[in-house]
């Protein structure tokens, strides 16, 4: 009995290790991007995308264990469907940063670091309150904490939405040609739906909380 104990409260340890490590890994991408920024700014050569790559790779690897974990465990310590919809909005974060990154390394023109500056620093807000509240759950979901984690997240979606608007009308008013504004505007719009990824993860995360509170 005691080991059959044992080995169902280990499974449950593996889900929360698991989207504790997707959490991490999507800041990590993020606290990479905000690196990339600024060695760009400091006019040090383009960075190696691999780093990306792998972090990217590494949030694969946590989702694919999480569902074969999910395939072979009948008991789990969040609804299944939570624990699945939580990984996979995780894993869509660091896949976000990756291709912002990419984005900006075949960039041709002058890279306007100070306007992606505000951007990076909303996103690494966002994702440090992901990873908070991801950290949460594990020790039975206090609603306090998870609110004014989500209170930070939704403040850095809102900012995030302000500073888009702000730099379009930079865009519309600027020296920029036609072309450069078009891919310019596109890269925002990417690091602003990296914002509401993470939105969409504390999203499912409070989701939890109010169904277990």
């Amino acid at each position: 009995m005691i080991s059959w104990l044992k080995k169902i409260f280990g499974k449950e340890d593996k889900f929360f290790d698991l989207l504790e490590a997707g959490a991490q890994e999507a800041k990590t991408s993020v606290n990479l991007l905000a690196s990339y920024l600024h060695t760009l700014s400091a006019g040090g050569p383009p960075a190696n995308l691999d780093d990306f790559v792998q972090s990217r790779r590494k949030e694969k690897r946590i989702r694919h264990e999480m569902t074969e974990e999910l395939s072979k465990t009948f008991i789990t310590p969040l609804e299944r469907e939570d624990i699945e919809a939580l990984s996979f909005a995780l894993y869509r974060i660091p896949k976000a940063v990756e291709k912002i990154v990419e984005r900006l390394s075949i960039y041709p023109g002058r890279v306007p670091h100070a306007a992606f500056q505000r951007q990076a620093e909303l996103l690494n807000l966002a994702a440090d309150a992901v990873a908070f509240m991801v950290q949460q759950l594990r020790g039975g979901t206090h609603i306090e904490k998870i609110r004014e984690a989500n209170d930070r997240l939704q403040y850095a979606e809102g900012e995030a939405d302000k500073v888009m608007l702000t730099l379009l009308k930079d865009l519309y008013h600027g020296p920029y040609d036609a072309k450069e504004l078009v891919i310019l505007q596109e890269i925002y719009e990417m690091v602003e739906q990296a914002v509401d990824r993470c939105r969409n993860a504390g999203n499912i995360v409070v989701q939890i909380v109010l169904k277990h509170s």
